[in-house]
């Protein structure tokens, strides 16, 4: 019998019988073949995701991958059999931003895979076959089931539009961070740096390209000109700007807590630096994202170190937010 995971309420969870659901118009039907824990689980489960962002009762799972196994009336039937990853974002394709490509700021209202619509905790997920990107035949799925927050760091690093030959940075050590090493390193950089707070993470930063890791709270290097930040604090942002030469580009991907000091403006101002930020991944960086995995230049299994079964989803939102240096990517395989 397949299953699929139910959270009721905050903190209230089952595990149920799941029924696929027959793809309509314009939809497919994806066998999941892994699912991915993220810290926006956590506060979906817990109850701390901000009101909008979340509709109860919930089948969660934005970051998975898998198979097409059938698909609705108006989707080529040569989709069917091919191995996919997909958008999240239930973007209205009509408002002036989707028309421009920014679906990640839809006008009509935010929904979203895994949660305010049923996500990939599941057997099965049915959604619209547009948000689909098919992977090469040969494909790893496992890894594949971390190309949702990849994407999210894609978009970070073509607003950054570093060049060769540049000197770039990364400030965080999580998945985000880990990405943005390998999204930099492709692009020839003279310097990659890795700014974290774990010395354990340095290891792996330097398998992933960087030439260089320092500890937040180090003495730290400045004249970059280019830093993406990843790790989604106040005081991260600020070391990245603090980083970055006069007329240096920052892009920041996470998001503090609401009311945290931010950057200072006169010294934005006075270093014309140029800040820009990324709320998930639109179409362009989901298709970057699937090029740049297809052509084996983004190596996501690394950061896998758990992967366990559906029935074990109390435990994987634990393991995901002990803190544990042991601990990296959790997947659940339904």
């Amino acid at each position: 019998m397949s299953s699929q995971i139910l959270v009721e309420a905050p903190g209230v969870h089952r595990v149920e019988a799941h029924t696929p659901r027959d793809p309509g118009p314009g939809e497919a039907l994806v066998a999941v073949h892994a699912v991915g824990i993220c810290g926006s689980d956590r506060e979906v489960y817990q109850g701390n995701r901000p009101e909008g962002y979340v509709r109860y009762p919930l089948t969660p799972g934005h970051e998975w991958s898998g198979t097409v196994t059938a698909v609705g009336p108006g989707v080529p039937g040569t989709l069917a059999g091919r191995k996919v990853v997909g958008e999240g974002f239930r973007n209205c394709q009509v408002c002036e931003r989707c028309h421009a490509g920014e679906t990640t700021l839809c006008t009509a209202g935010y929904e979203e895979t895994g949660f305010t619509r049923p996500g990939a905790m599941a057997a099965t997920l049915t959604l619209p076959a547009r948000l689909l990107h098919v992977l090469p035949d040969d494909a790893d799925l496992t890894a594949a089931a971390l190309l949702e927050p990849a994407a999210c760091v894609a978009a970070a690093a073509l607003k950054a539009d570093a060049r060769p030959g540049e000197q770039v940075a990364v400030v965080g050590t999580g998945t985000l961070g880990m990405f943005a090493v390998q999204f930099l390193r492709a692009v020839s950089p003279a310097e990659l740096l890795v700014v974290g707070t774990r010395n354990d993470r340095e290891a792996l930063a330097r398998r992933f390209g960087a030439t260089g890791f320092r500890l937040k709270d180090e003495e730290l290097p400045a004249g970059f000109d280019v830093v993406i930040e990843t790790a989604g604090s106040a005081s991260a942002a600020r070391t990245a700007a603090a980083l970055l030469r006069r007329g240096g580009r920052l892009v920041l991907t996470g998001i503090p807590a609401p009311g945290a000091d931010g950057l200072d403006p006169t010294d934005l101002v006075v270093r014309q630096l140029e800040v820009q930020t990324v709320f998930g991944a639109p179409p362009d960086a989901w298709a970057h994202t699937v090029r740049v995995f297809g052509a084996g230049l983004l190596d996501p299994l690394p950061l896998v170190t758990h992967e366990l079964p559906l029935a074990e989803f109390s435990r994987a939102i634990e393991l995901a937010g002990a803190g544990d240096p042991a601990v990296g990517k959790v997947l659940l395989r339904p």
